[in-house]
């Protein structure tokens, strides 16, 4: 499956790694140049036990890269996660201007139906705004879906290739099975969806 993350801070990097591992084409985008020069170079920004030799696979085989251009970045893609930064805002509630801001870009370049993923740590309620702000730019069908991250730093590989568990909040039975489809290499041994 064809796949775009959004973000390459530490859970968008792990997850697209980890998604190329199981034979997924990922695309990683990110608006630091420096950062998407380096790590198409091979030169990894984050440590995590074990993401590196599989990061260095999957670039070499091509089935990961990194762009700083979001319409190319998520054109091929038939699922779009949202893996951006949702600091503390002053009042401690996350600010999810990062999240919105790609969700009104999304808007205005999607050409053809996309599940676009939330996968950054945002409150309830967060899918309907990034649908909104998606929708009040496009007329083109997609759906919108939670799907939070356990990743515990320093075994984060791990826990990603073996879950205990994969949360999926979404009311559309077409996401659904996108969804399932994708995350079946992940819970063969069990665990549920």
């Amino acid at each position: 499956m064809k796949i775009a993350v959004v973000g390459t801070g530490y859970v968008g990097l792990v997850s697209g790694t980890c998604f190329a591992e199981t034979g997924n084409t990922v695309t990683c985008i990110d608006i630091d140049q420096t950062k998407v020069n380096k790590l198409s170079n091979g030169e990894i920004t984050i440590y995590e036990p074990g993401l590196e030799k599989i990061f260095l696979r999957n670039l070499k085989e091509g089935r990961l890269t990194f762009t700083t251009n979001l319409a190319e970045g998520i054109k091929d893609a038939k699922v779009v996660f949202l893996a951006l930064p949702t600091p503390p805002g002053e009042d401690g509630s996350a600010d999810l201007k990062y999240v919105l801001g790609v969700a009104k870009d999304l808007g205005h370049i999607l050409t053809d139906y996309k599940v676009i993923v939330d996968k950054s740590t945002v409150p309830v309620g967060t899918a309907a705004k990034v649908h909104a702000a998606i929708a009040a730019n496009s007329t083109v069908e997609f759906d919108v879906v939670s799907n939070p991250e356990f990743l515990r730093e320093g075994v984060a590989v791990d826990d990603f290739m073996k879950p205990d568990r994969v949360v999926i909040g979404t009311s559309s039975e077409r996401a659904k099975k996108v969804m399932s489809d994708l995350y079946a290499p992940y819970v063969r041994q069990g665990n549920p969806v």
